[in-house]
Parts: C-alpha cells; sequence; structure tokens
C-alpha cells in the first residue's frame, strides 16, 4: 500500500463498494417527533435492539451515521448462545447457512509442525446450534436489515446524533443529515453506537480500565487451500519473529489473519503492502494464491463504562465494553446485551415493571462485562507476557502441554465466549429444594429435542421469548397448572411418554440436562434464562418469583 492505488488500497475499495449501501433517509415530518425508543448505531448490536424490541411489540428508530453495512469483516466469530438469541430473532437460519461451522481448535508452539494440542469445543449431543460458526459481521448486518424490511423499517440512514438533551422523562435528540436536520424525542435511547461512541461523547463519559501495549494486524485474504474449517493459534511463532499469530476460516474462501506486532513499531509502515504481504507469505508459503479482502491494526483493550445505565440513556456493546478479539467475547456480549435489555424495556414501556427493573441491566450486564474482560485480560497477559517471569511461565506451560493434560489448561489463547451465569442477580430466586448437574438458577437454559404437536423441536424453540413455566407433568395434570399460572406467564408441559396436553420427551435428554422428576417446575425468563425452580408446582412460590425477576 505504498501508494494509493497499490493493490492492497484497490481490493479494499473493491470490497467496500460491494457491500450494501443506503440512501439519506429523508427527514420526518412534522420536525419534533417522539418514538418510544431510538437505537444509534445500526451495526449488530443496535440492528439486534430493533428486531427483539419489534418482537416485544415497542416501536422504535435506529439511527445510523453511515450509509450502509460495515466494511471489513470486523466481529467474525459467533457462539451458540449468539445463535440461539439470534433464532429468536429469526436470523439464525441463513447466519447458519452461511457461517463455517468449527468445533475443533489446534494450539501450535515453535517451529514444530504438528500441534502442541488439539480441543474439542462442540456442545454436548442434541443441541439446535453448534459450538461457533465463522461468519463476517457484514453478513450478519444485512440479515438483520433483511428481517427488520418484513415490516417498515426503522432504520434512518446518515442520521447522525449531534446533540442530546437527557431529561426525567425521556431524551431529546438534534439529528444530523446531509438533508437538513431535526429534532427526536424518545422515552429511551439505547447507545449501540460502537467503540468510538458518539453518545458516550456527548454524554462526556469516559471508559475505565487497561490498554494493553502491543499491536496487532488483520489480514483478511481471499484464497482457496486445503486447511479444514478450524482455529489455528501460534505461539512463538517463526514466521512472525517469534510473536502469536491466528488463523481461522470464514466464509467465501476468505480467511482471517492475525500477527501480533509488538508495540514499538511504525503503524503506517506495518501497513504498507510489502510488509503486510511479507507476513502473510512467511504463514502461507511463497506458493500459495491470494487476494487481499481487510486489512487493519488494533491495540488490544480492556475496558467499561462504570455502569451502563444513565438516567434514560442505556448503553450496550462496544459502546459500554471494549475487550480483546481473541475469545469472540465482543459482538457475543454485545448480543447477550440486548437480549438482556428488550424484554426488560418492553416491560417498563408497557407500565408493568417499575423503572427500578432497568438496574437489573446495569447489574447483570456489567457483571457479564466484568467476566468477559477478566478472561480477555488473563488472555492477553499470556499471549503477551511483559515481564521475564511471564514470560518464563508461559513457555513452561506450553512446554508441558504437549504431554500433560493437566498444563493445557494454564494455556490461554484466548477463553471463548460463553454465556453469562446470573446466579448472584436481583432477579434470581436461589434453590430451596435439592438438585444435582450444572444447571442452576440464573443460567442460560440448555436446549434438548422434544416432540411437540407440530413435530420434532427443540426445547429453546418452543420456550420462545415470554416468561415461561416449564413443567414436567406430574401428579398436576397441565390444565390444572396452566389455571393457577399468572396471565403473563406461559405453560410448557413435558412427559416422557405420549399425552396430547403435553411435549414428548421421548429420548429423556431434556430431563436429564434440567435433573427432572414428575412436578419439577422452572420459571424461565424471556432471555432463557432460569429464574427460579423446584421440586413440585406450587403457585405461590412462582408468583413470587415472578415479582422478584420482575424487579418488583
Amino acid at each position: 500500500m505504498s501508494t494509493p492505488s497499490g493493490a492492497l488500497e484497490m481490493a479494499l475499495a473493491r470490497a467496500r463498494r460491494a457491500r450494501r449501501q443506503f440512501e439519506c433517509s429523508a427527514l420526518p415530518s412534522p420536525p419534533v417527533s417522539h418514538v418510544p425508543v431510538v437505537v444509534i448505531g445500526a451495526g449488530p448490536v443496535g440492528l439486534a435492539a430493533a428486531l427483539d424490541l419489534r418482537r416485544h411489540g415497542i416501536a422504535c428508530v435506529v439511527l445510523e451515521k453511515h450509509g450502509g453495512v460495515g466494511n471489513g469483516s470486523r466481529a467474525i466469530c459467533w457462539a451458540k448462545r449468539s445463535l440461539e438469541i439470534c433464532d429468536r430473532l429469526g436470523v439464525a437460519a441463513p447466519m447458519l447457512a452461511k457461517g463455517v461451522t468449527w468445533n475443533v481448535g489446534r494450539v501450535f508452539a515453535g517451529a514444530v509442525a504438528e500441534p502442541l494440542y488439539t480441543f474439542d469445543l462442540a456442545p454436548a449431543e442434541g443441541q439446535k446450534f453448534p459450538a461457533f460458526i465463522n461468519l463476517q459481521q457484514y453478513y450478519v448486518e444485512e440479515y438483520l436489515l433483511d428481517a427488520l424490511a418484513l415490516g417498515d423499517s426503522p432504520v434512518r440512514w446518515q442520521h447522525a446524533a449531534s446533540a442530546l438533551a437527557p431529561r426525567p422523562d425521556g431524551v431529546e435528540i438534534t439529528v444530523s443529515t446531509p438533508l437538513g436536520e431535526y429534532r427526536l424525542h424518545c422515552d429511551y435511547l439505547i447507545a449501540a453506537d460502537g467503540s468510538r461512541s458518539t453518545v458516550r461523547e456527548l454524554m462526556g463519559l469516559a471508559f475505565e480500565g487497561r490498554t494493553f501495549e502491543d499491536n496487532f494486524l488483520i489480514a483478511d485474504v481471499r484464497m482457496r487451500a486445503a486447511f479444514s474449517a478450524e482455529r489455528r493459534f501460534y505461539f512463538n511463532a517463526p514466521f512472525n519473529e517469534g510473536r502469536t499469530a491466528l488463523m481461522h476460516q470464514q466464509p467465501d474462501d476468505i480467511w482471517r489473519l492475525d500477527f501480533q506486532l509488538g508495540w514499538d513499531i511504525d503503524r503506517q509502515a506495518a501497513l504498507q503492502e510489502e510488509q503486510v504481504a511479507r507476513r502473510v507469505r512467511a504463514l502461507l508459503g511463497p506458493a500459495q494464491k491470494f487476494d487481499y479482502e481487510w486489512v487493519s491494526l488494533y491495540t488490544f483493550q480492556c475496558r467499561r463504562l462504570q455502569k451502563f445505565v444513565h438516567g434514560r440513556v442505556i448503553f450496550a456493546g462496544d459502546a459500554a465494553h471494549l475487550v480483546s478479539p481473541f475469545g469472540a467475547r465482543g459482538g457475543n456480549g454485545g448480543v447477550q446485551d440486548v437480549d438482556n435489555l428488550g424484554w426488560k424495556l418492553a416491560l417498563v414501556l408497557r407500565g408493568t415493571a417499575g423503572p427500578s427493573l432497568l438496574a437489573s441491566y446495569d447489574q447483570e450486564r456489567v457483571y457479564a462485562a466484568d467476566e468477559n474482560l477478566r478472561h480477555s485480560t488473563q488472555s492477553t497477559d499470556f499471549m503477551t507476557p511483559k515481564s521475564p517471569q511471564e514470560t518464563a511461565f508461559r513457555d513452561a506451560a506450553l512446554a508441558l502441554a504437549r504431554d500433560h493434560p493437566f498444563a493445557r489448561g494454564l494455556v490461554n489463547s484466548g477463553r471463548l465466549s460463553l454465556p453469562s451465569r446470573l446466579r448472584d442477580s436481583a432477579l434470581t430466586t436461589p434453590d430451596c429444594d435439592h438438585f444435582k448437574g450444572a444447571l442452576q438458577p440464573g443460567d442460560a437454559g440448555l436446549d434438548a429435542p422434544l416432540v411437540a404437536a407440530s413435530g420434532a423441536r427443540w426445547l429453546l424453540e418452543v420456550l420462545g421469548g415470554d416468561f415461561t413455566c416449564l413443567y414436567f407433568v406430574g401428579e398436576l395434570a397441565p390444565a390444572a397448572v396452566r389455571a393457577r399460572l399468572p396471565a403473563q406467564v406461559r405453560l410448557v408441559a413435558m412427559s416422557r411418554d405420549f399425552r396430547a396436553d403435553a411435549c414428548q420427551d421421548p429420548s429423556g435428554v431434556l430431563a436429564a440436562r434440567y435433573d427432572a422428576t414428575p412436578g419439577t417446575t422452572y420459571l424461565i425468563r424471556p432471555d432463557q434464562h432460569v429464574a427460579a425452580r423446584w421440586r413440585e408446582f406450587h403457585a405461590t412460590p412462582l408468583a413470587t418469583a415472578l415479582a422478584r425477576a420482575t424487579g418488583h
């Protein structure tokens, strides 16, 4: 990229032009209007928030300062939990069809060609989705936009928030566009406008945390290669001057190559075409043909806002927290943010819960962000040791890992994203009965196959996105349980044997995962986290747990 007309720059320009672009949305009329929720940012987090709000019957507008979906692959690794959430939003099917499914990771060290060890993240059998798929962020955005376009699309392109006036009853936004300026009032504003958040800047809010003294080069290249769809991580890579590197496959014969560069570098020189090509050639070999798709430099950051809820302004995704990309905790964490927020905001706007319920979004997602930040920091410290002692520990762990499985738990190439456990949340009712197994109140529900009246289904599909009572049929018939449930709670009854008023668990997998015996009852939140559970159904404790789960 020594000149603007270099091959690398030309390839990037072609990639940018190929992405879907939109004209500036017309100015709304009248010039001052009101909408219940405004979402700032049309990335995956903002678009998912808009879809989730629509699913709950809440009108919103999405303001996006750019004129199209994002450039470059950006986030590429989507975890099973995100796919389960996207399934409720109606976009998991195209994501799964397009994405590259992978479960296996290989860890290499030094000049040895064979992997140090291999790990398999495949989830337990009998779940709808794999552990991870790789899919470029712009595809995810396009699928979300397609789902939003099934109704009146709420996205206003090239509409940027230029001023905010937070008030006790909402937020007034000054919106700037190429066609002029207008004001928009909302009850709540969701700031999902990324790491360089305009909303955060307008409110004078700062991140807290660490910026690590290291630089990394992303080179997404298009090539036909015989590599399998696996995650390949290299420590002490001889082809990268003894630093780390990563290789991942994406759809369309695109591969993510990630190179550690060190801290004291000339960033402009590192992006010169000859420097990028030198590193890519060293990894792929001199004979491999490839074209550039996207190239970028980034610095590790592990930072977040002190709190995510500021009156009527609520932050989500990279606008609220930043982590290193190793571990795929950024985009996946943002999707979990909006999954946690949407149902709570809907209850508040409908008047069935008080504004205090939104404090639980702050509590639960700050906790989740801190968990992601902790894992990301530990990964970064292991991958980029800053002292002789840290280097000695890392090298000793790598030396032992080849022959000793216990040492592999010490090797940290990025602890991959998992759903947050909300066991200490104020909304969670602790167990009062004895259960065994890993699933506990506060955990995300586990999927399992079942048979419904419509045929073979999956549990999480049947649970949907409302408060649900999952009842394993015991002495009480499902009709008797349904008659005693609060109006806002759905019933999903399960039975090992066929009966007309319940779904079937013919394999017993569901009962085993939920440690269920006849009469076992679960209260599941709209985001499919377990709110409470009991060995027998009783209406009063369930109503009490529901009140707790809705912030009363």
